[in-house]
């Protein structure tokens, strides 16, 4: 019986410096915010350090052939993928909406991990960090379950004194 081969710890990105110049390589997703100077393995096999400060996003695309930058920077309705919708502010003044994992434990350490807009796009999610970011809204909570609220609940399990 065969063995399936573990997949690739790095996965393909585009690294976006403060100063929009573009860099494509490879990353692995798990070390991001645990290392400060982010080490990009270059498709020519070398290895590049940048400060976090430094980076504006990291684009995690499918392929490097494709255009990476996406062409809807918000959603056209409200999304369909659980989480929290935010609208992310960069230093610069451009805007950018996303779908973000609803873990406040996780959610501003070093960066927000976001699922862009356009999920036909080359992009499947993008690293932001926390430096880059001048504000970020919660535009809204989707896919959370409906709870009954407490008082219709305590009121039902209440025994009753009298009969009515």
């Amino acid at each position: 019986m065969k063995t399936k081969a573990p997949a690739s710890t790095h996965k393909k990105v585009v690294l976006v410096l403060a100063d929009r110049k573009a860099l494509r390589g490879y990353l692995n997703p798990a070390r991001l915010g645990q290392l400060d100077p982010i080490d990009l393995l270059t498709p020519e096999g070398e290895h590049v350090q940048f400060p976090v400060d430094k980076i504006r996003s990291i684009y995690f695309v499918r392929e490097f052939s494709q255009e990476f930058e996406l062409q809807r920077k918000a959603f056209l309705s409200r999304p369909k993928l659980d989480g929290l919708w935010v609208k992310l502010r960069f230093n610069d003044g451009e805007t950018l909406e996303g779908v973000v994992p609803n873990d406040l434990l996780s959610l501003f350490d070093h960066g927000l991990q976001i699922t862009p807009p356009d999920l036909n796009s080359s992009t499947d999610r993008i690293f932001v960090p926390r430096a880059a970011l001048s504000e970020v809204i919660v535009l809204g909570v989707v896919g959370i379950a409906r709870r009954k609220p407490a008082a219709a609940s305590a009121a039902a399990s209440q025994t009753r004194l009298f009969n009515e």
